[in-house]
């Protein structure tokens, strides 16, 4: 049986409009040979939650350009109640030093930074999809 790719969904949560980095994150990971959902900004923590259950996501991927990562710790409990509590989630953007140490703390396995290596991220959502299918009991 093949072992099909990483499956991410990449999103914005809240008010925050500005999608540069989500887009060249979305295409860096499609060219890695990843299947990568895409959204339109605006997501509400619902939406995102139905949508990692309706596409069996490994990963969820938060662009912040704003201050709306403080909201995803509230997703990360709507993933747990979801019993998604397996999905990974990442964030990248403009991220304070105290506010990642909140998301990690959250459960976040990984913020990114402005001018993070596209390489690095493409190798963590590897390792992340790993992690979850470990979990899952599946092969990666």
């Amino acid at each position: 049986m093949a072992v099909r790719p990483p499956r991410v969904i990449v999103t914005k949560i809240g008010f925050d409009g500005h999608d540069r980095g989500s887009r060249v994150i979305s295409a860096t990971l499609r060219d890695a040979g990843m299947e990568v959902i895409y959204t339109p900004p605006w997501q509400e923590i619902a939406t995102v939650v139905k949508l990692a259950t309706e596409e069996d996501a490994d990963v969820i991927g938060i662009s912040s350009l704003a201050t709306d990562h403080l909201i995803v710790p509230q997703l990360m409990t709507a993933l747990k109640n979801a019993g998604l509590s397996d999905v990974q989630v990442i964030v990248g953007g403009i991220v304070p030093a105290k506010d990642e140490a909140k998301l990690l703390e959250a459960g976040v396995a990984r913020v990114f930074h402005p001018g993070a290596a596209l390489d690095d991220v493409v190798t963590d959502v590897i390792a992340l999809t790993a992690k979850r299918r470990q979990l899952q009991g599946e092969s990666a």
